[in-house]
């Protein structure tokens, strides 16, 4: 009687044979969707890794000049311009002009070369009483002109607050930092995909390629 239970009962062996394939889709779907998740941690990632590696890579590499007007001596100041990246700079063109009144600047040419992690000085005692006159309190602006890897570039101004009195020098003090990096003036190479560090200021116009093929003039 017991045997004849267990044979109504049992489950046939071709049946159980069928549910192998359907037991290893099952199982192969299970560690494929797993995997999945795995790859696509893996890939974020490394794309995490690649934005930290390429933004570390732009901020060594990208130009970037800080300006500083030093008072050495009642009778003296000079320019002091540091190289804050890794890239050298050829330095082209200082701008010094005042801004509590509207008159022209002074700016003056170099062809100096500058390595990165270097400082350049010159004196600038004479441009600047000839900029601010022998009697001044106010503020003044500089801002240096360069070529780097064959593009030119310009700093923002970087400000001062100087006092003169009797065409001796009483104070020079930094009155603010520019919060952008240099601005693209020229591209020696030819037109290329600008980065994302840099920003062209001399071009007014610029022409953009619509789908249907024409070209239309807007402003930069």
């Amino acid at each position: 009687m017991h045997l004849r239970w267990i044979s109504l009962n049992a489950i046939p062996f071709t049946t159980l044979i069928s549910y192998i394939p359907v037991l290893a889709t099952v199982i192969t779907c299970f560690f494929s969707v797993v995997l999945a998740r795995a790859t696509l941690r893996y890939v974020e990632a490394t794309d995490r890794g690649l934005a930290l590696a390429r933004e570390e890579f732009e901020r060594e590499w990208s130009p970037e000049l800080h300006i500083k007007l030093e008072r050495i001596s009642p009778g003296e100041a000079c320019f002091v311009v540091t190289n804050l990246a890794k890239i050298s700079v050829l330095l082209q063109m200082i701008q010094l002009r005042r801004l509590t009144h509207a008159v022209p600047g002074d700016r003056w040419f170099l062809n100096d070369p500058l390595v990165g992690g270097m400082s350049w000085k010159e004196d600038t005692t004479k441009r600047l009483l000839t900029c601010t006159g022998g009697e001044f309190q106010g503020e003044v602006a500089a801002s240096m002109t360069f070529y780097a890897s064959g593009r030119m570039y310009r700093t923002d101004w970087f400000r001062f607050r100087v006092e003169i009195r009797e065409d001796r020098i009483v104070r020079i003090e930094p009155s603010n930092i520019p919060a952008r990096r240099v601005r693209v003036l020229e591209n020696r190479k030819g037109p290329e995909r600008r980065r994302e560090f840099v920003q062209d200021v001399t071009a007014d116009l610029t022409t953009q390629k619509t789908a249907e093929g024409k070209f239309f003039i807007t402003r930069a």
